[in-house]
């Protein structure tokens, strides 16, 4: 069973923990948000969800405690439980307007407008760095979860905040399989002392736990080929293959499952390794080179 998570924890001379006060199935224990730097100005890393008033108010006790001012959120993408907050503490617990940093969407998603457009937004970019006393984030744009995940390094301790990137517990859940392993890569390579994730407990081990997430999908990646490799006339559906991987699985669980393998389909078709088939308006898989064609 995981620890449990404070709602608030003073995890170093520059960290403070705020919990997001919002569990659930998909959040685990609430979203983590944290507190950065050692002077008067702060970066707030996250801002849980919209009107948490239990959340608020533990913020707003930290900020008064520490008699200090959030001068930067720093969003690292924009489901609910990461952005919703801002709404209630701009202007209020961050009574002086802070900065709000996220990095755009990319554009075929929806509009970048999870902000109220009274709340000015700045656009972040990959290898910025956002300073104040004492504390230095440098933003990595890491895709995968979505299109506008970030992770950030805290450079004087080497501390990666990895948002849904990589979670404290469990595995995580993705939009885009193939960015997201580019991601995971990307940040084996920064080579984190520790991982502070947006949900669950702190990594204090990161590297293998890095490397668990790349292999796991791997494995997985490997399992659906060689079911197509198998069965090399065949073209198949991701339901056809969670039968043939999937034997453990309860079949209430299947559709579930048969998502998770559709995102390492359409990976491996970008990878030109297996083609795609539409069959009256039904999309199939077949080992061999990509390609797409209607009959």
């Amino acid at each position: 069973m995981a620890a449990t998570i404070p709602a608030i924890s003073k995890l170093s001379t520059r960290i403070i923990r705020i919990l997001g006060c919002n569990p659930g199935p998909m959040t685990l224990q609430g979203t983590n948000t944290y507190l950065i730097g050692t002077g008067k100005n702060r970066i707030l890393i996250d801002t849980g969800d919209k009107d948490v008033n239990e959340y608020q108010q533990n913020l707003a006790k930290v900020v008064q405690s520490e008699q200090i001012n959030i001068e930067h959120i720093v969003v690292t993408h924009w489901h609910h439980d990461h952005i919703g907050g801002v709404e209630n503490i701009y202007g209020t617990i961050a009574s002086k307007h802070p900065k709000v940093w996220k990095h755009k969407k990319h554009e075929t998603d929806a509009p970048d407008n999870d902000v109220p457009e009274s709340i000015p937004m700045c656009w972040l970019m990959d290898g910025q760095e956002i300073k104040v006393e004492g504390a230095t984030v440098k933003v990595h744009h890491t895709p995968g979860h979505t299109t506008d995940h970030i992770v950030l390094t805290l450079l004087d301790e080497n501390i990666l905040f990895s948002g849904d990137c990589i979670l404290g517990e469990g595995t995580a859940v993705f939009e885009d399989l193939y960015t997201y392993m580019i991601s995971l890569q990307k940040i084996l390579d920064l080579k984190p002392n520790s991982i502070y994730p947006g949900h669950g407990n702190i990594v204090e081990d990161p590297i293998p736990k890095i490397e668990y997430y790349i292999e796991h999908r791997k494995q997985r990646e490997e399992q659906i080929l060689e079911a197509l490799r198998t069965n090399p006339d065949k073209q198949m559906t991701e339901m056809d293959l969670v039968r043939i991987i999937y034997t453990e699985t309860p079949e209430h669980l299947w559709s579930a499952a048969a998502y998770n393998v559709n995102h390492h389909l359409i990976k491996l078709t970008k990878e030109n390794i297996i083609k795609n088939v539409n069959i009256n308006g039904e999309n199939r898989w077949q080992y061999g080179s990509s390609f797409n064609c209607n009959l």
